[in-house]
């Protein structure tokens, strides 16, 4: 009797390049990329359950005063006096000052009631109140803000007394994806009053309902804009390419002031019109509008040639630099003053 053939026994081999290769390079690629995605999970996971936790006790610290059984008994001095209990007992960040924030919070956002799940609801020791904010028509979900905001946002956003200023920059804190440092910034420099929204309530309204980030492609020029960020007096004296390098020195504030999907891609660029060549100060593109934002300096007050200029550029970008899908460029002149008649 012959014997028998074994079936050689074939194993999987992966082609170089298919989904399942895998050299040393990319092993530690593919780690560092799930390490990193598993901790902005964690974080994200640690600052809604930080910024609810800070709501419940300001709710917890409401609903003792409105029916606390002892409550008389501490009066005016109860956050200062639960405060000291807490510390006591290891408690952190739980001074005065944060508990009437705390409070302050509960206040400003009752709609953070219906990110609670069923089964953190029923463990309270009181009932959220359902109650509207003060502008229903400009509020974004609870669930919205508590995923795209920390506490330390909330924390500037309460001070704000307006329902329509402060949905505004929640709006803008969103799109922008600002730090605290940079609401703390735009607020300081009212960038609500100098924004037109502030006198267009419909218009803020139909930002909230189609979507943060599908906000309406409009360009919003605000005037003036502020660059304290460079560290200059009013009246320093400074040339248009010493301005320009500071601007660039501090490329992200800048961007900032600029406003929402603002793309660096040129300084100085060279163009030739004719034998004339010329150079644009800064050339950005804007991600959101899809087109060129072509950005000339004066460091003198506004005239007829600084606008001829500008729009001798624009032209040329418009007949030579648009790609398909990009709409036509957008010129931005920036001086140191005008005569609004004259502009």
């Amino acid at each position: 009797m012959s014997a028998k053939k074994k079936t050689p026994v074939t194993r999987p081999r992966f082609a170089r390049g298919s989904v399942g290769a895998l050299d040393f390079a990319a092993l530690v690629k593919a780690i560092q990329r799930v390490h990193e995605d598993s901790a902005a999970a964690v974080n994200r996971a640690v600052n809604t359950t930080l910024t609810l936790r800070n709501w419940i006790i300001g709710g917890y610290i409401h609903h003792y005063e409105l029916n606390g059984q002892d409550r008389a008994k501490y009066g005016d001095e109860l956050l200062a006096r639960l405060a000291e209990r807490l510390e006591k007992i290891g408690l952190r960040r739980m001074d005065e000052r944060e508990l009437r924030r705390y409070r302050a919070f509960y206040l400003s956002y009752p709609l953070f009631r219906e990110t609670l799940s069923p089964e953190f609801t029923s463990a309270l020791l009181f009932v959220p109140a359902i109650r509207e904010t003060a502008s229903p028509q400009f509020a974004l979900t609870g669930k919205k803000l508590v995923d795209s905001l920390s506490f330390s946002h909330f924390a500037e956003l309460i001070e704000i007394e307006d329902p329509l200023k402060r949905a505004f920059y929640e709006i803008e804190c969103i799109r922008g994806n600002w730090s605290v440092r940079a609401l703390k910034r735009q607020i300081a420099t009212l960038y609500f009053e100098r924004s037109g929204l502030s006198k267009d309530k419909e218009k803020l309204a139909a930002m909230v309902h189609k979507g943060v980030e599908a906000s309406e492609p409009k360009l919003a020029i605000r005037d003036p804009y502020i660059f304290e960020f460079l560290g200059l007096r009013a009246k320093d004296a400074m040339t248009e390419s010493n301005l320009e390098a500071a601007l660039l020195e501090n490329l992200r504030e800048f961007l900032l002031e600029l406003g929402h999907g603002f793309c660096l891609e040129a300084q100085q660029k060279s163009i030739l019109i004719g034998k004339t060549r010329g150079f644009v100060d800064l050339v950005f593109y804007h991600r959101v509008l899809k087109c060129h934002v072509l950005v000339e300096l004066k460091v003198d007050d506004f005239k007829h040639e600084h606008l001829g200029q500008i729009n001798t550029y624009v032209t040329w970008y418009r007949q030579h630099m648009m790609a398909e899908g990009d709409n036509p460029p957008v010129g931005l002149l920036f001086c140191t003053g005008k005569d609004h008649a004259l502009v």
